[in-house]
């Protein structure tokens, strides 16, 4: 019914086509990922004005979900 070669064409038409939907998901979260931790390193390696209390970098705030209480 089907060969080895027509599978293989097959798998590759779809690993396509779902890269093309997450791929760039996948490029945008990789960015923010760089960016927080290049963020992080630059934090660290300076020194703190406040005689060694860690700075705090913003980022990100997310509202909690109203469906879905905290226990």
């Amino acid at each position: 019914m089907f060969g080895l070669s027509e599978l293989a064409v097959v798998l590759v038409v779809v690993i396509v086509v779902l890269a093309v939907k997450k791929g760039p998901d996948l490029a945008r979260s990789a960015g923010k990922s760089a960016r927080i931790l290049k963020a992080e390193k630059r934090a660290a390696a300076e020194p703190s004005a406040e005689g060694g209390a860690p700075r705090v970098v913003q980022g990100e705030v997310v509202p909690p979900d109203p469906d879905h209480p905290r226990p």
